[in-house]
């Protein structure tokens, strides 16, 4: 493949995913969503606009995934990271959830390279 497709599938948005991956004490998913992120709680950490995803492992239940599509780069989100409003809601958020974590097997930030698709596949095909 030549540097010209490479650079044509990357994104034109650069994007982060913020994900993690924990171990819940048996049958504590209810009580560790609401500590996750409570609606009704006005201190809980949510950014409007934010679009988060939680993936339950079909092979066990109490192994849940949590990630979001973060919409900057990794400069914005270290900057919101060291905001310190940010930064005490995200520590009332691991305390609050460590009651119901046997524990955490992955937590880190992964930068998206490229999106594939049906269309930028096809597209690869014909530059060929």
């Amino acid at each position: 493949m030549s540097q010209e497709n490479v650079e044509r599938s990357y994104m034109q948005e650069p994007s982060v995913i913020p994900l993690t991956v924990r171990r819940l004490k048996a049958g504590t998913y209810e009580q560790w969503r609401k500590a996750w992120d409570d609606p009704n709680d006005p201190d809980a950490l949510w950014m409007d606009g934010e679009q988060a995803y939680i993936a339950r492992s079909v092979r066990d239940p109490d192994v849940v995934v949590a990630f979001a599509l973060f919409p900057g780069d990794l400069e914005e989100l270290s900057r919101l990271r060291e905001d310190p409003e940010v930064e005490r809601k995200l520590q009332k958020r691991s305390e609050a959830i460590s009651e119901f974590t046997e524990e955490v097997l992955s937590d880190d930030t992964y930068e998206i390279l490229e999106v594939v698709t049906t269309e930028s596949r096809q597209r690869e095909r014909e530059a060929e």
